[in-house]
């Protein structure tokens, strides 16, 4: 791993994310380039991170063993076109992060016979916590996929789905899921407030909590069911409240969310993608 070079066309936040990850856990920034349209984006990345940098996307494909797709889905389909022929040349293993856009569609752009793979990560990794899901087309191998799951665990946990279509779903569930929870923080944030606690005080409780059952999650072989079971006392505070929240229809509200989620990243890959 640590001697494959690894280029990202494109250098926004969750490119900068995967590079910085990379160098924390040992890889030398002389071994990552990254292209983009914007100079000054490119200056920073070579004064914060000390990687080589280039406006031109195949000069990145021509130095590196891995390139990793990082630009924005709408614009995809041109840049895959630009670099195509240079992929195909040096066989390169193709990583895409751009959401909505599937392997069909990058593999009619870039070759039939192009190592994809597809990755659906989400925004905590730009703090080094993300989660992250992969697929691989027929044409990767078990040492690029070994590679792949290895560049995106840099940010987080990385995990394989069988089915390319499971990442609709993990899209509904992981991808866009950091917002749900700033939602529900969002809205005991402000019930706090109108409890009578100030602003800060009702932020940093609330985000400790988050923090903190997150933690015991993580931490625990028991399942959600059994740890809400476990801090709810029979007559108690936390039962009145969790009763409230069945009552009106809370896990069916997050169900019916979580599969328009679905929907939506179904409906904007058909129309994002090729035909």
């Amino acid at each position: 791993m640590k001697t494959r070079t690894i280029g990202f066309i494109g250098g926004g936040n969750m490119a900068t994310s995967l590079m910085s990850g990379l160098i924390a856990s040992g890889h030398s920034p002389q071994q990552i380039w990254v292209s983009d349209a914007a100079p000054a984006t490119l200056q920073a990345h070579r004064d914060n991170l000390n990687v080589n940098a280039s406006t031109d996307n195949l000069k990145i494909v021509q130095e590196v063993d891995v390139v990793v797709l990082a630009v924005k889905p709408q614009i995809l389909r041109e840049v895959a076109l630009q670099i195509a022929p240079l992929v195909k040349q040096k066989d390169s293993l193709v990583v895409s992060i751009a959401a909505g856009i599937s392997q069909t569609s990058l593999a009619l752009w870039l070759g039939g016979d192009t190592a994809i793979v597809r990755c659906m990560p989400n925004t905590p990794a730009l703090v080094l916590t993300g989660a992250t899901a992969l697929h691989a087309n027929a044409n990767v191998n078990e040492e690029q996929k070994d590679l792949a799951e290895n560049i995106l665990r840099a940010v987080g946990i990385s995990l394989w789905v069988e089915h390319e279509q499971e990442l609709d779903a993990v899209t509904a569930v992981s991808g866009s899921g950091p917002a749900y929870f700033f939602l529900m923080m969002e809205a005991m944030e402000k019930t706090a407030i109108e409890m009578g606690l100030n602003e800060h005080t009702a932020r940093l409780l609330v985000q400790q909590t988050a923090l903190g059952a997150a933690k015991i999650a993580l931490e625990s072989a028991e399942s959600p069911t059994q740890l809400r079971e476990r801090v709810t006392s029979p007559g108690g505070t936390t039962q009145k409240a969790i009763e409230t929240f069945q009552q009106n229809g809370f896990s069916e509200l997050v169900s019916k969310a979580l599969l328009a989620a679905r929907d939506r990243s179904i409906e904007m890959s058909k129309q994002l993608g090729a035909d």
